[in-house]
């Protein structure tokens, strides 16, 4: 279904420079047993899709789903068996199960043409044994199950901003790291393939270190593995940040520009040493500290290890120092820089989710949000509870209201 936008609105529908072929947007999108959806298809166009109503509507939930069309854990990073619906009473009798599998599929348009893409937890009964509680995420590319989530980096690139990212200056560096990690991952598809390999690797030596099974070949097997990946996700990092720092030193409007930069052992080395020798240390170093890493859990040194360093570019201010208004601006400037160096280096822009965003904007940067989104061609997702805060996008996205669950086009 497709929105008939208010007239009123300063930007033209000629704003969108990759809107036809060679764009990265979600034509379809259908939900199963997905939050607060039961059986939903929503069909849309290329343009910015604006989601308005009141809290608990389901807007943030059409969020989630798009966002497990990536690797990982979505926008909330929620367990697999927290997203399925519960049904109501009753809806066992009538053939559907009190808690069933959700699963989320779209048509994506890409610059190769369109590609169809799901994702879905499967189900105790799908396993065949009543007793079973292993989950399993299964994840199908063009009618066909993939290895692993790591295949959905191929096909859609995504960047997401949530209420929930409000306080990421002032956490601990694990989140900000994923952050950055999403980020590369939109500009490098194979980013994720490396995050899973290393991490994987990283559980198993914890385990073998902490029990004390296994003989040395196999850590040092672990180690190497460790050692390899480890030093590809750090240059990896290290190479599109210097790449976004020239992006956001360019600005955008009355955006804030940002400083951006990794910071790390590991990643320090790479400025002292070739990757090869990096290496070498980082394999000597996990030899060298398994006592120590058998007794505190996972591991001393590594990219895990690693945090994503954000100041203001103007006044030198660290982020973590900013208000919760800067900060947010902050990371939308980093957003934008990133889209666009997306757009320039891999033909088209991510698709971005940005939940709550506009409410928490001046009107001159919720016009300068809106002015670059269109600028770049980008199918962005905006929600917000006030209709009125997206006027000005007039006839340039398609704007529906949520409630309920269901999806009205607004005339």
């Amino acid at each position: 279904m497709c929105a008939k936008a208010p007239e009123a609105g300063k930007f033209a529908r000629d704003a969108h420079p990759h809107a036809a072929a060679g764009a990265l947007w979600l034509a379809r999108l259908s939900l199963t047993d997905f939050r607060c959806y039961g059986q939903a298809t929503f069909e849309v166009d290329h343009r910015p899709v604006v989601l308005t109503g009141p809290n608990g509507a389901g807007k943030t939930n059409l969020l989630e789903a798009i966002s497990l069309l990536a690797p990982g854990r979505g926008l909330r990073g929620a367990r697999l068996n927290e997203i399925d619906r519960r049904a109501e009473p009753g809806a066992r009798a009538a053939g559907r199960p009190a808690q069933g599998g959700w699963s989320v599929a779209a048509r994506v348009m890409t610059p190769d043409g369109p590609r169809d893409v799901g994702t879905g937890r499967e189900t105790d009964e799908a396993n065949g044994d009543a007793g079973e509680t292993r989950e399993r995420r299964l994840v199908k590319i063009d009618g066909s199950f993939a290895k692993g989530q790591q295949a959905l980096a191929g096909v859609l690139r995504l960047v997401w901003l949530t209420p929930r990212m409000d306080g990421l200056f002032r956490e601990g560096p694990g989140p900000r790291r994923r952050f950055l990690d999403r980020l590369v991952t939109g500009f490098d598809s194979g980013h994720a393939g490396r995050l899973a390999a290393y991490e994987q690797a990283l559980r198993q030596r914890g385990r073998l270190l902490k029990t004390g099974e296994g003989d040395a070949s196999w850590r040092s097997a672990l180690e190497d593995t460790m050692a390899r990946y480890g030093i590809a996700i750090a240059a990896a990092r290290r190479g599109f940040v210097l790449d976004l720092a020239r992006a956001c030193a360019v600005g955008i409007g009355p955006f804030p520009r940002a400083q951006v930069s990794v910071a790390g052992e590991v990643d320090d080395w790479l400025g002292e040493m070739p990757a090869l020798r990096a290496e070498d240390e980082l394999r000597a170093r996990l030899a060298a500290c398994r006592a120590q890493d058998g007794e505190a859990g996972g591991a001393a040194v590594g990219p895990h290890r690693s945090d994503f360093v954000v100041a203001d570019l103007e006044t030198g201010q660290p982020a973590s120092q900013g208000s919760t208004g800067e900060q947010k601006a902050l990371l939308l400037s980093i957003v934008l820089a990133h889209a666009r160096l997306v757009a320039l280096e891999r033909d088209a822009p991510p698709v971005l989710l940005l939940d709550e965003v506009a409410a928490h904007l001046d009107r001159a940067r919720r016009a300068r949000l809106f002015e670059e989104v269109l600028a770049l061609g980008a199918q962005a997702w905006l929600t917000g509870t006030e209709a009125a805060l997206f006027d000005e996008l007039g006839r340039a996205a398609q704007h529906y209201r949520v409630e309920n669950a269901t999806l009205t086009p607004l005339a």
